[in-house]
């Protein structure tokens, strides 16, 4: 019964909001006015997004954020350091006003907006809007890379282990192929560690191993906070000798033992009692990320412990668009992986053996969820 009037009240909403004299007369309803307005206003949002993230775009890569944090300016001297025309930069400008990134401070003055003060000294944002530019230009026919999903793309070339079929060959990379990503996953990771150490207390442990660690951002993080850990780098060779000198600049070369190898191909270092892995699984197909998770539960084996799995998840409640459409359109342009719901992760988790299986809250699940799993010794 309940199954049939929902059916029913989707096809009255459906035959409603269809209807062109249904959404005339609704606008022109005082109580009904501004809910009219506000879904024009979504829609819109969606058929101008490409253009609001260019203005963004521009403005990062004029440096504009971080120069107004020094206080306002006027028009004429923001438009001369851009070496903008007077009328490009009037346009830009009243662009990013529009949208919240700057906002007006007297006569011919602009200073940071609400949103572009979030921008300032975040390597992070700034990093992953310039990379955007890629993703770009291979979504720019999105009906062609849904049709072509093993088409060449640029992202396909960023992400070296991506391309040419090299899912279990990827200690042939060497460190030019994978310093750009290693990079970028490097700038962006402050903002999940943050995430996952507010989530998880990290003390109870022993050893800890990062799974497809990069440079070490987040274990830095992790060593910051818990002196006391033993902690272990796990990722391709090549990766595992740039996050060597990463961690050496950083004084902590001695707090982190790295490890180069394929974790499709090699055993994983033995002797922790958590397994963090951070942003990885996303990146595989079903079946690659299955032979992850076995190498981590025979890793884990022996003694027993965790598994903690952190990435943005798909179908999160008030964070879909991220997980599903963001995501979704961005791992096919990539050539490979998918954004996964964490019921799908825990059957993944299961099917290795782990058990225990639990999501824990953050706060902000825009940015990743965090999942909890057990192994038990012998």
């Amino acid at each position: 019964m309940a199954a049939a009037l929902a059916a029913t009240w989707s096809a009255i909403r459906d035959r409603l909001l269809t209807s062109a004299a249904f959404r005339r007369r609704v606008s022109m309803i005082p109580g009904l006015r501004a809910i009219s307005r506000r879904q024009s206003r979504r829609l819109f949002d969606l058929v101008a997004g490409f253009s609001y993230s260019q203005v963004l775009l521009a403005c990062v890569r004029l440096g504009l954020f971080d120069k107004l944090a020094a206080g306002p300016q006027p028009v004429e001297e923001i438009a001369r350091e851009a070496a903008l025309p007077a009328e490009s930069a009037d346009i830009l400008l009243r662009a990013a006003i529009s949208l919240d990134l700057l906002e007006w401070r007297g006569k011919g003055q602009v200073g940071l907006g609400m949103l572009g003060a979030v921008m300032v000294d975040n390597p992070a944002l700034g990093a992953l809007v310039r990379h955007h530019q890629a993703v770009y230009e291979d979504l720019v026919d999105p009906l062609l890379t849904l049709r072509e999903p093993d088409r060449p793309t640029r992202l396909r070339n960023y992400w070296a282990y991506a391309r040419d079929g090299r899912h279990f060959g990827e200690k042939r990379l060497d460190t030019t192929e994978v310093r750009d990503y290693s990079e970028l996953m490097s700038a962006s990771q402050p903002l999940v560690a943050e995430q996952v150490l507010q989530a998880y207390d990290f003390s109870r442990h022993r050893c800890v191993l990062d799974v497809g660690g990069g440079q070490g951002t987040f274990l830095s993080h992790v060593a910051r906070a818990h002196p006391a850990l033993q902690l272990k780098l796990f990722d391709l060779p090549a990766v595992a000798e740039l996050a060597r000198g990463r961690l050496a600049e950083a004084g902590l070369a001695h707090r982190i033992e790295c490890t180069g190898g394929s974790f499709f191909e090699d055993p994983l270092p033995a002797g922790a009692d958590l397994i963090t892995l951070v942003r990885v699984a996303y990146d595989h197909p079903d079946e690659r990320v299955l032979r992850i998770l076995c190498a981590i539960r025979e890793a884990l084996r022996e003694r027993g412990g965790h598994l903690l799995l952190a990435e943005p998840l798909s179908g999160t409640p008030g964070a879909q668009a991220m997980g599903d459409a963001y995501f979704g359109l961005y791992l096919l342009a990539m050539g490979k992986g998918r954004a996964r719901s964490a019921a799908r992760l825990t059957e993944l988790m299961t099917q290795a053996g782990f058990i225990d299986i639990r999501a824990l809250p953050t706060t902000l699940p825009l940015q990743t969820g965090v999942l909890l799993a057990r192994v038990a010794p012998g």
